[in-house]
């Protein structure tokens, strides 16, 4: 069959909106699909797609075509058919869309910043990890007829790719939590990482959109130099009426973070958050703002941010088989786990408390002094730390600290340990697989 255009694709998404790339998933009347990965050529499945029950396979291969099967739909690229629909969905819903960017607390301050404006809104957010050129068309393209916002985590590993998801979000608000060391590699060094994620803020300026920008964080007053449209938010030691409300009061960031902000009366009203560590606190900063500005009434975002529970792999706190764990083990770079650790550390005591470290990945040639600076700031927090992984064994073994080749091994080993009376700090990067240690 010829190739489909776009505006027929979108015809047929219009009847058929639920989409599904994995053929094992499929549900009565999805449309797949069939996408190229790095181990999976998804056009090799369209056929059982169908036999499940899919209303329409979208493929670029030809061959994968059965003749006479008018349930196919031919187009160049499958990937690209997919972010266009999702551009030109966008480009239909009209709606306050905030994309929040940066090196470290992507996850955690889009979910604070959803539970915050649900209090108000019908608010549509990236689900789990769906942050990049894939994840990111397929929540734009899941976005219910109901919602009245959406918000977008936008996760890159390279200069460009904020700025193409931006091209298919479209965002008309937006956030940079920080500037670290994530992906130094990819980005070619720090200077690479601001350019990157500066990205965002050069969207918003061509697009007359509006950034938010934490004032307390370093580089990014600068990076949003170009922008007409800012709001900015800091930390104060005394919120006032004369200086229009974007400020946050400070009480205490461990064990739980205690903040106060200006309610609509110009009164403080406190709050405590199930989050502790300065990183933490600009997450929450960042959802005050956003709220604020979207005038959720300042009860609603504070019932928000205290009954808010971490259930992502990060900041949590657990107890499995007896053993007390502080787990933070979704992603790490060197300065969310010096910052993950400085938390921790001022609130237990080093005697009582077990690190375990995975390796962190993409840092090119940085990898092993920042691997080493790390374990000996664990060594200031605790005194037993547990290193993971080809990049921690050199430091390991100059630390004469205990090294695993991987999750699996260390699993074998801690469960026979004794732990009892001791708190386990947790931290390593996705690919170290550590929640491992819990199954």
């Amino acid at each position: 069959m010829p190739n489909i255009g776009e505006e027929a694709l979108y015809d047929i998404y219009s009847k058929h909106p639920q989409i599904c790339i994995d053929s094992r998933k499929v549900i009565d009347g999805d449309l797949f699909f069939g996408l190229a990965g790095t181990q999976v050529q998804g056009n090799r499945y369209a056929a059982a797609a169908l036999e499940s029950g899919a209303a329409y396979a979208i493929v670029d291969d030809p061959s994968a075509v059965k003749p006479g099967d008018d349930r196919y739909v031919l187009v160049p690229n499958s990937l690209i058919a997919l972010q266009n629909l999702a551009i030109e969905h966008r480009r239909r819903r009209q709606m306050p869309v905030l994309a929040i960017t940066g090196s470290n607390g992507k996850t955690t301050t889009k979910e604070l910043v959803n539970a915050v404006m649900s209090r108000r809104y019908t608010v549509h957010a990236t689900p789990g990890n769906y942050n990049n050129h894939l994840g990111l068309p397929l929540t734009i393209l899941s976005t219910p007829e109901s919602a009245e916002m959406t918000i977008l985590e936008m996760g890159a590993n390279r200069q460009g790719e904020i700025a193409e998801l931006c091209r298919i979000g479209r965002p008309t608000h937006g956030l940079i939590t920080n500037i670290g060391d994530a992906h130094l590699e990819g980005f070619g060094g720090r200077e690479g990482v601001i350019a990157g994620k500066g990205e965002l803020f050069t969207w918003l300026a061509a697009n007359k959109g509006v950034a938010f920008v934490n004032t307390d964080e370093d580089h990014l007053l600068e990076m949003s130099a170009g922008l007409d449209r800012i709001i900015r938010y800091h930390e104060s030691e005394g919120p006032s009426k004369e200086v229009p409300g974007m400020e946050t009061k400070v009480y205490c960031v461990g064990p739980q973070i205690e903040v106060g902000f200006l309610d609509e009366r110009g009164e403080i009203l406190r709050c405590t958050v199930a989050l502790n560590g300065v990183h933490n606190l600009q997450n929450v900063k960042s959802a005050i703002a956003v709220g604020k500005y979207f005038k959720v009434p300042c009860a609603d975002i504070a019932g928000a941010l205290e009954n808010y529970r971490s259930a992502n792999h990060r900041s949590q706190e657990l107890v499995h088989r007896g053993v007390s764990f502080y787990w933070d083990a979704y992603n790490a770079n060197p300065s969310s786990v010096e910052a993950a650790l400085v938390a921790f550390g001022q609130v237990h005591n080093p005697r009582n408390s077990v690190v375990v470290l995975g390796e962190m990945l993409e840092l090119g040639d940085v990898a092993p002094a920042a691997h080493r600076r790390i374990a000996l700031r664990a060594s200031q927090m605790a005194e037993t730390v547990l290193l993971i992984g080809e990049a921690m064994a050199a430091t390991a073994k100059e630390l004469d600290r205990p090294w695993f080749k991987d999750s699996t091994a260390l699993s074998e080993w801690f469960w026979k340990q004794e732990w009892s009376g001791k708190t386990v700090f947790v931290k390593g990067s996705r690919g170290n697989r550590l929640e491992v240690l819990l199954g």
